[in-house]
């Protein structure tokens, strides 16, 4: 592969060409420049701005108060960020109810913040969105099982979906749609790993797994769980560093040498020649001397002396 064909963006089709080749996809998901870039040079092919970003990063109680506003603001500082990987916006809570508010939001993510495809939650019930938008040319990707929007519908609390018959049917049913639909991934949450790989097995479209075991076409992790920020790390992930330790000690040292007053030391500090500093604050000896400031002995300009 040339130089030139390695640095351009990934699209859905190479996306396809991994899935059809067997290679697992990893997914993260970042929501500012520094992180976009990183995972963009550690050669993430697809990078989601989640709407996790109002819990992990906004302070939100759920994924429900998170505005276009938000998405589109989070979407763009990755994109700049990332220069080969596909970014994929979350549409968020309300934002495609109906197929005229889907198409307007997710026009939003690829017109203005520079993403190259949108992820919806919901099978059944959001079929005809995700169908509609693959006909304007929105590439979609779905996310079915446990789908967090929809958090207060399913009872408040997160839990595993598809234990039983009847919930197993409904979220097979749900993963046939989005593929019918024509998206061209889903996301699996939280759902059992045997449903997971059965699914996988019967869909012609990549699966990507997040608390759904390792018979997924891919992974996906938030990448503050990946990095080990958070207070709390859910059992599906897997903490890949512990930056929140490494953070906290680091402030501890910031302020202690602050404290102390240790920060900052020469390496820090710049210096200027010091006859210049004499010379702009009246110590000079010109400005000392009697016939200048009409004083012998005058220790120099006073600082608050209109120059």
């Amino acid at each position: 592969m040339s130089a030139t064909a390695e640095n351009q963006r990934l699209t859905v089709a190479d996306i396809a060409r991994m899935h059809g080749d067997g290679t697992p996809i990893p997914m993260l998901t970042a929501y500012d420049f520094p992180t976009a870039r990183l995972l963009d040079e550690a050669g993430i092919p697809l990078i989601l701005v989640g709407d996790s970003v109002g819990e992990v990063m906004l302070g939100y109680e759920s994924t429900v108060r998170v505005s276009m506003e938000d998405m589109l603001h989070h979407t763009r500082a990755v994109v700049r960020g990332a220069g080969r990987s596909l970014v994929i916006g979350d549409m968020p809570f309300m934002s495609y109810a109906t197929v005229d508010e889907a198409l307007d939001s997710a026009g939003r993510f690829l017109r203005e913040a520079g993403a190259q495809a949108v992820k919806v939650e919901g099978g059944v019930r959001t079929a005809r969105v995700i169908e509609a938008l693959v006909r304007a040319g929105i590439p979609v990707q779905g996310h079915i099982g446990w789908t967090p929007q929809a958090k207060y519908a399913m009872g408040g609390k997160v839990r595993v979906q598809g234990k039983t018959a009847d919930r197993a049917r409904s979220v097979i049913a749900d993963a046939l749609a989005v593929q019918e639909a024509g998206a061209f991934s889903m996301v699996l949450e939280l759902i059992p790993a045997q449903l997971a790989a059965a699914i996988t097995e019967r869909l012609r479209i990549p699966t990507i797994g997040i608390g759904a075991g390792p018979g997924c076409s891919g992974q996906v992790q938030v990448v503050t769980d990946l990095l080990g920020l958070g207070s709390f790390i859910p059992r599906h992930a897997r903490p890949y560093a512990h930056l929140r330790e490494t953070i906290l000690e680091a402030a501890q040292k910031f302020a202690a040498d602050v404290t102390a007053g240790t920060f900052p030391g020469t390496e820090e500090s710049s210096q200027m020649d010091q006859t210049v500093l004499d010379e702009v604050l009246g110590r000079s000896a010109l400005d000392r001397s009697e016939g200048v400031l009409g004083t012998a002995g005058s220790a120099g300009i006073p600082l608050d002396r209109d120059l």
